[in-house]
Order: C-alpha cells, then structure tokens, then sequence
C-alpha cells in the first residue's frame, strides 16, 4: 500500500495543454476511479504516474519520495492495460510469472507468487492454457494476476473493462471489488464509464479538459456537484437542465419564473442569493420529477409534450420536451404512463441546484 501527492502537475504536448495544475491527494488502500469523457487527460495522468509519460511540470510523490525522475520499473507500481497485453505464446502461469523471470527471481519463488496470484484470481485451473483458449474476463484476470505478482505498492488499471460485454462487465466489477477488499492494495482506475466509477470508488476524480472538475466519495458528487459538468456527467439518466429566471428576491427568498420556458414560477428558501444574477440554469434529478397524479395543477407543475418513453419494467422515464425546447426527463415508479401526447410533471423544488451562465453551481449563503 502507498499514498500518492500530485501538486500542479501540468502536461502539454507542444502548445496543446492536455493536463493543467492537477492536484490531488490520495490515501493507501484508497480505490480512486479518474473518470471523465474521452480526451479529459485521465489515461495521461496515469501513464504519468506509472512513468510511461513525463509530465511537463509539477511533483508525483509515492510514500513522500519525489517520483518525477524514477525508472518506471522503480516506482513500485503495475498497470493493467485495456488490451490485455499477453503474450499469445505463453500459458497463463508464464504470461503471469513473466517479469518476475525478467527480474531473475528464482524458479521456486516465481512459482509460489504465481500459485498465490492464481488463488486469488481463482484460475487455478487455467494456469496452462494460452490466452488463446481463454475468455475475455479470464484474459482480464490473468493480466491481473501479472500485476500481482510484482506486489507493487499501486496498481493502476487502464479501462481495464472496456473489451468485455455488459454482463462480464458487471461480474468483473464486483471481483475488482473483492480484490480490493481482500488486499487492501492502493489501488487506481481509469474509465469513461461514470456508473463503473460510481460502483467502484472510494473516491471518485471526475475530469474535464485536462482540469480535475472535482473529487471526493461518489454519492457525495452525485448529490452536491460541484459545476454544472459534473452534474451532468455523474448520473444515469443524466440530469435535467432547465433555463429560468429570477423573478423576485427577497430575505432569504428567491422566486424563479419562465422555468423551461413554462409558466411555472416556484419560490426557494435561498439565503444570499446574488441580486445581479436574472438569467440561471435549474438542476433537477430524473428521480426528482414525478407523474403529476390526475387532478387539479399543483403549484410545481410544468407540461411537456411527450417525445418518447422508456418501459424498464420496475421504472419507467418519460423523455419530453418543454416549450423552451429543452429535454425534461421523469421517472415513475409505481404510476405508469397511461399515453397521450402530454404530460404534467410535478417538481421537486427541494431538490433544484442552481447555476450560472458559466456552470457555476449558486448556493445559498448562510449567515453565522
């Protein structure tokens, strides 16, 4: 186990800056999940950790000893690629033991490592086929058990997942998982999925633009993000982003109008709101949006036509568009969607995150 200190690590390639100023803390035996969409930096930043990528400026400490200019085969980390990268000639042991042989260990000790490495990742039994006449996820667990073997004090995986189909997928998560609890090891992960990350992290790194956006435990990201992009990007169906007004403001009050461009004005407890702002965004969850039951218009409702509907059995969404034209996704639960062309949404208004015209997230300011 090891802990990681990265402080304004920057990164460009000729004038074109693909990491800015990263810094981040991580804890041993932390699982930490970099998560972004594609071209964010993240695999740059873990290549730069393993030493495959020198950065252009900053500091990598492992355990406090200063990193920027180790060996790779020195810093006590092993990556676990995407693409496997077995050798297709060798059996699993081999492919398993192989640095190990490069490192002149002898045959007894390569063998002992790789018999411990193959319990874990229970492939026992498959020590002596090829990769050839194996699975994707026993390829993935082989490759696993490669990095094992070197006991480093990091492991660093690579979308490790992103060749395996969606029920593989799921399985192999929850063995990383598994992994991870069984030995405690530090352990680092790249993906553009935001689900995988959620499911994995004790520590999520959401980037954007080589800029880390914000880190911190999953749920909490989900719950309070911290800029418009991450409460976009965290979240499966994505959140609703609605445009509105400032109406009236007042101690400790603001009322918004004009909501997605309905009728609809709803008035928020929202100490310290900034008088100068008139035009922001509205945040709201799928899961915050509900059927209206049928009846008499409550105060929170807004209508939307109806553009397509997801029937998921146990949940149903309902994708409409609001006369603004902009999409307002609803989940319900129990009331299923009867048909028509409209639909009457009721919002939560508990649960509006508010936004600027630059992304920023508003909050409210309590006085002490």
């Amino acid at each position: 186990m090891a802990r990681l200190d990265i402080t304004h690590l920057a990164k460009s390639f000729g004038p074109m800056n693909v990491l800015s100023d990263v810094n981040l803390h991580i804890e041993s035996g932390e699982f930490v999940v970099f998560v972004g969409p594609s071209g964010c930096g993240k695999s740059t930043l873990l290549r730069i950790i393993s030493g495959l990528e020198t950065m252009s400026s900053g500091q990598l400490r492992i355990d406090g000893t200063l990193m920027n200019d180790v060996d790779p085969a020195q810093r006590g980390t092993a990556m676990v690629f995407q693409s496997y990268a077995l050798y297709p000639h060798m059996t699993a042991a081999e492919n398993m033991g192989f640095s190990l042989r490069m490192a002149r260990e002898t045959k007894p000790t390569i063998l002992d490592k790789v018999m411990k490495a193959a319990a874990i990742l229970r492939l026992d039994a498959l020590l002596e086929r090829r990769p050839s006449q194996l699975s994707g996820g026993q390829k993935q667990r082989v490759a696993i058990g490669r990095a094992i073997v070197r006991q480093p004090k990091v492991f660093l995986f690579d979308e490790p997942l992103s060749n395996l189909d969606a029920e593989l997928r799921v399985r192999m998560r929850a063995e990383l998982i598994d992994l991870h609890r069984r030995l405690g090891a530090t352990m680092i992960y790249v993906t553009h999925d935001q689900v995988e990350a959620m499911t994995l992290a004790d520590k999520m790194v959401v980037m954007n633009g080589g800029v880390v956006q914000q880190c911190g435990a999953p749920l909490d990201l989900y719950d309070d993000p911290g800029n418009r992009f991450v409460a976009g990007f965290i979240g499966s169906p994505k959140m609703n982003f609605l445009k509105a007004r400032i109406a009236v403001t007042g101690p400790g009050r603001v009322t918004v109008s004009g909501i997605g461009g309905s009728g609809a004005a709803i008035e928020l407890p929202f100490p310290g709101f900034d008088p100068a702002l008139s035009e922001i965004e509205i945040g709201i969850r799928p899961e915050h949006v509900r059927l209206a039951p049928e009846g008499a218009a409550g105060p929170h409702d807004v209508e939307a036509d109806v553009a397509f509907v997801e029937e998921l059995g146990d949940v149903t969404y309902i994708h409409a568009d609001m006369p603004g034209g902009e999409r307002l996704i609803v989940r319900s639960d129990g009331l299923r969607y009867r048909g028509g062309r409209t639909c009457r949404a009721r919002l939560d208004p508990g649960r509006f995150l508010l936004f600027d015209a630059t992304g920023r997230r508003i909050r409210p300011i309590h006085a002490h």
